[in-house]
């Protein structure tokens, strides 16, 4: 494969998993991050952080509205529940496992 071909499948795939999230509001960040230690909120900053590398000034509001498909303010407002304690519990021992504790 070309790497030009490789670039535009990757940049395919990068939109598709956008548009999924941004379709599957019902699945809240704190799932993701305590299934798979990630989430939208990474994605944003991945996003960001490849912009800047590459000269192109966007910050972290303007990647978030980019993965959520609108204003995060706006978007945490209509899908964005309360974490339960089960939820909060769960993303605390993440936080140790991560950090080596």
């Amino acid at each position: 494969m070309d790497k030009q071909t490789q670039t535009e499948i990757e940049a395919a795939a990068f939109r598709r998993i956008i548009k999924h999230f941004q379709t599957h509001t019902d699945v809240q960040n704190i799932d993701l991050m305590n299934l798979a230690d990630f989430c939208r909120n990474c994605f944003s900053k991945w996003y960001m952080a490849e912009a800047n590398e590459r000269s192109v000034n966007i910050d972290y509001d303007a990647a978030r509205e980019v993965v959520y498909g609108m204003p995060f303010s706006e978007w945490k407002g209509k899908y964005q529940k309360p974490a339960t304690a089960e939820q909060l519990a769960a993303f605390e021992a993440g936080e140790k496992r991560r950090k080596g504790e």
